[in-house]
């Protein structure tokens, strides 16, 4: 079904073939291709986009950071859209000003502002900025549009700050993965069965991480344009770097239906390309899959899970007993009826699950059985008006509604946790992007908890229509829909986009609420750290999600203070007060801990410690609520993805890793003292020995600073980045 192939290979014939490792050919490749496009200098990859994109938990925080940086008027397109804080019942008026400021700085930087639900963030982005050989930053993990030809890259807040004041986006050369689809998919197989199928492969071994995947190869000649996008969109969470696929008629038409036809240009492996690895996919053995709680890497067939549900099950409430200490429980063997898994919930959604594809082979499957059955509940949100448009007029919008699901606006919510939350102790079936620890909505510190499984929407609405009994899609006879004519109408868009992009109103006030409110001020990075362990984690991964909890805690993004007494609140609920009791230390109080390391003095500083941490979401306040809190430094084995430990570094938290072999059995309360750390930085240091008090006694610890450029340096030496700027993009306080 899938096969990995670590050595690295070469196209020859228009085949990739094993061969030995060479330089010669790399620059063939469709993505090295792109980067050197974008790229302005030729020893180094430092990145111009094309264009930005953001969404209503992360454009405020972005434009204040730049505007206090010195940004005047936004230097490339730059696209708000409000997807994600679009029900503005939550936090009252809150989210509501959100969109207000959007929209105010839209018309005064020169941006494009897309109202509350009229398009989810990457679908707009497919409808109308994607084209071939093009590079767009956003704000979200899954700004993927590889499927378009364009390499699409997920990073933090500070990320698209330095676009907008005219700097780069600097990483070393990437090694690139070809991805070989051959074969076509068997009827009831969709894309989120590929995906997860990919995902399950190669994300536990780090296959791909902060590579490139660059699909091609004649399967892709096999798969419509919704199902390229559904596979592609969830290459983020392979922990691949971004994506690009190779480009044929099937683009050409989207772009052009799209009104975009100029953007269309044919791309592909060129003859001789080398590439580091290998992966390939034969799409007619691939069958119905889901991803366990609580990762889309967790993957096993819906007819494995059918057959044998209760041992896949126990092992999940096993892993829940384990993280959580026995303090909340998960009882998914209590789903089983007369040896059958029965489900309460099926949501297809979003960038991933609400295509028209998608939809309209759900509504087919629904039809042939006589509708969604019995007490399961089914919901689906199309990604776009001009999509919902398009799902009325061809009968799909009524069929669904027919078979017993309900349809909703264009919102993100169910992905994140801020719709369609499930009830205590059930499991939902959902085609969205991720099935993370309590990022549905659960609230484990109040003995609430529930998880998310991974499907694709062909098994969920076989499962809907079978009353909730889990049911592969292979199962149901039913008559695949016939391919109609895509029709895409952007007046919606045009009547209520604001397309402000070169038109600039510098004389527009912001319009700011009350929750919106400008970051505190950051120290610079002191001579000597004392840093005070606030928690300890040793989950195999802790994502952004444990770090910071989406859901409803999105209402309170553009207020840092308020956010930050959110961070870890889901995970390790007493770290917020431990921070605050740390800064409320008096001199004396803090006079027998430096006597203990024989030191004078030193700046305080709490710490967290992970095994590795930042899987998932791009957001940068899972690392600014650490700084606000008065969080120095993460320590951990390694970073789970590069935007992670990119918001850390942009935010003044010095990224520590310690060698695999290293014990760490310290505790929360003990504390790390490292002199001269400021000098050490300011050096190009990449390792220091620190001392750690632990019940009493003095150890030393290793704590390495590998791969830091001399502009992260800089950054961390000034506090962040925003401090960086200020000073002139010089380290000094």
């Amino acid at each position: 079904m899938i096969k990995l192939v670590k050595q690295p290979v070469r196209i020859v014939g228009g085949k990739p073939e094993v061969c030995a490792p060479a330089d010669a050919g790399r620059e063939r490749t469709m993505a090295r291709s792109i980067l050197a496009a974008h790229s302005r200098e030729k020893d180094r990859i430092r990145v111009k986009f094309d264009s930005l994109i953001s969404h209503d938990i992360t454009y405020v925080g972005i434009i204040q950071t730049a505007i206090a940086s010195g940004m005047e008027r936004f230097p490339v397109p730059y696209v708000l859209t409000n997807c994600h804080n679009s029900l503005c019942a939550v936090g009252g008026t809150i989210n509501a000003d959100d969109h207000a400021f959007g929209l105010s700085a839209a018309q005064r930087f020169g941006g494009i502002f897309v109202p509350p639900s009229m398009a989810v963030i990457h679908q707009y982005a497919r409808e109308e900025l994607a084209g071939c050989g093009r590079m767009v930053l956003g704000s979200d993990s899954h700004t993927r549009y590889g499927a378009l030809g364009t390499m699409g890259v997920g990073e933090g807040g500070p990320e698209l700050v330095k676009q907008l004041l005219g700097d780069t986006w600097d990483i070393a050369e990437p090694q690139v993965v070809l991805l070989w689809l051959t074969g076509a998919p068997s009827r009831g197989v969709g894309p989120h069965d590929v995906a997860i199928a990919l995902c399950g492969a190669v994300y536990k071994n780090n296959f791909v991480k902060n590579k490139i995947l660059e699909f091609a190869g004649p399967g892709v000649a096999a798969l419509p344009m919704d199902y390229r996008i559904g596979i592609d969109v969830m290459t983020t969470e392979t922990a691949c770097l971004s994506s690009v696929w190779q480009t044929d008629g099937k683009v050409e038409e989207y772009l052009a239906a799209h009104g975009r036809p100029e953007a269309y240009r044919a791309m592909a492996p060129a003859e001789g390309a080398v590439y580091d690895a290998l992966i390939e996919i034969d799409l007619s053995l691939i069958e119905p899959m889901a991803a366990l709680p609580f990762h889309p890497s967790e993957a096993v067939t819906v007819a494995e899970l059918a057959k044998n549900p209760g041992d896949y099950l126990r092992a999940v409430e096993q892993r829940v007993a384990e993280q959580y200490g026995g303090k909340v429980a998960l009882h998914l063997t209590d789903k089983l009826v007369n040896g059958k898994l029965r489900v309460e919930q099926g949501v297809i959604a979003g960038c991933a699950g609400g295509m028209y594809d998608n939809l309209a082979e759900a509504a087919a499957i629904l039809s042939a059985v006589g509708g969604s059955r019995g007490a399961f509940n089914l919901t689906a949100y199309p990604p776009s008006i001009p999509v919902q448009q398009e799902l009325v007029k061809n009968g799909v919008f009524s069929a669904l509604t027919e078979a017993g699901a309900i349809l909703k606006p264009c919102f993100c919510g169910p992905c994140f946790g801020a719709g369609d939350v499930p009830a205590n102790d059930s499991l939902s079936i959902r085609h969205t992007t991720r099935n993370f620890p309590n990022r549905e909505g659960s609230k484990p510190g109040d003995g609430q908890l529930a998880a998310v499984m991974l499907m694709d929407a062909r098994s969920i609405a076989a499962t809907a229509a079978m009353g909730g009994e889990l049911t592969p899609a292979t199962e149901i006879d039913y008559t695949a829909p016939t391919p109609v004519e895509r029709v895409y109408d952007r007046t919606p868009y045009e009547k209520r986009v604001w397309v402000g992009w070169g038109q600039a109103r510098p004389e527009t006030p912001l319009r700011y609420g009350p929750n919106i409110v400008p970051w505190p001020a950051i120290p610079a990075l002191p001579e000597n750290l004392l840093l005070r362990l606030c928690s300890v984690i040793h989950d195999a991964v802790t994502t952004t999600d444990e770090l910071i909890p989406s859901g409803e805690t999105s209402s309170y993004r553009s207020n840092p203070l308020k956010l930050a007494t959110f961070a870890l609140s889901r995970r390790d609920p007493n770290y917020v007060g431990r921070t605050q009791a740390l800064r409320a230390m008096t001199p004396e109080e803090l006079a027998p801990v430096l006597a203990a390391f024989g030191a004078q003095s030193a700046e305080i500083a709490s710490v967290i410690f992970a095994e590795k941490p930042g899987d998932g979401s791009a957001r940068e306040q899972a690392a600014s609520c650490q700084r606000v809190l008065g969080g120095g430094a993460n320590i951990c084995r390694e970073f789970a993805t590069k935007r992670y430990r990119s918001n850390c570094i942009n935010w003044g938290m010095l990224p520590f890793t310690i060698a695999p072999e290293t014990p760490f059995d310290y505790e929360c309360g003990d504390w790390i003292y490292i002199p001269g750390i400021r000098e050490v930085v300011k050096n190009g240091a990449d390792k220091v020995t620190a001392r750690v008090l632990h019940g009493g006694a003095l150890t030393d610890i290793e704590l390495q600073l590998t791969g830091l450029t001399a502009e992260d340096r800089e950054i961390l030496l000034a506090g962040c980045l925003m401090n960086w700027y200020k000073n002139g993009k010089k380290g000094e306080a």
